[in-house]
């Protein structure tokens, strides 16, 4: 893997193979599992308290879709900065997404796997570390549609590809992923407008053959990106999440 790659130019998250201690760099979703939350009425499990404590150390609003979802809704992960600040995180909707390839992408597959993911990102300038150690990447909008692009590809691989091959093809989408988000104003997006908090909001919007992606920032200190598939991005609303340990 290449390392001494350029920090993007919108002020995103540093390559994922650049030293961690010394930049200071958000993880992404590619590694983030779903956390079914527990059985109503039911006691919570030690890996569901652990993952709503790390929600509840966040000095920003999480978001997720409006009330108007009446669907079910669960925490997925957390990413954190070299000094353990809590940077990002994701909260998913609907059904919970399992990796679709052409074993599994069948009408009927399609039909009955429909999520969207919500991406929450501080909005963070460049900064110190709390332990002094190194510089903190600025945040941005930027930041947020490559979380979700890498979001989005965790779930996914080519039908055609061999399992061994996987992780050469996340990598070089994960490359992909990061180029577009560099390059927002490009051809490959299109704006949308979306209401966070009952305020229309501009995104930036894309499609691809394996779901959708989109990334705004809020008026509440955030950047929001989102990535589904089998519901559709243009009836989409954001509100502030009010108990996310509800969702434990």
């Amino acid at each position: 893997m290449r390392t001494g790659r350029v920090r993007p130019k919108g002020g995103g998250p540093f390559r994922s193979d650049e030293s961690e201690e010394a930049s200071g760099h958000m993880e992404t979703t590619s590694r983030a599992v779903a956390q079914a939350p527990a059985a109503e009425g039911g006691p919570q499990s030690p890996s569901g308290r652990r993952t709503v404590d790390g929600y509840l150390r966040a000095p920003f609003p999480w978001y997720g879709l409006d009330e108007a979802f009446t669907g079910r809704r669960w925490l997925m992960q957390i990413g954190t900065a070299a000094d353990g600040a809590v940077e990002h995180g994701s909260i998913g909707h609907g059904d919970e997404p399992s990796v679709r390839n052409e074993h599994v992408a069948g009408d009927e597959q399609d039909a009955k796997e429909k999520f969207a993911v919500v991406v929450t990102v501080a909005a963070n300038p460049d900064r110190r570390s709390a332990d002094g150690t190194g510089l903190l990447e600025a945040t941005s909008v930027s930041s947020a549609a490559w979380l979700a692009g890498v979001g989005l590809l965790s779930f996914t691989w080519p039908g055609q590809m061999d399992h061994s091959l996987r992780d050469d093809w996340l990598e070089q989408q994960t490359e992909t992923a990061w180029v577009l988000a560099d390059d927002l104003d490009g051809e490959d997006w299109t704006t949308l407008s979306l209401p966070v908090d009952g305020v229309p909001t501009p995104f930036h919007y894309r499609e691809s053959e394996f779901g959708w992606v989109l990334a705004g920032s809020t008026e509440q200190g955030v950047h929001l990106g989102a990535y589904g598939r089998g519901m559709s991005a243009y009836g989409l609303a954001f509100a502030v999440v009010k108990d996310v340990a509800a969702y434990a």
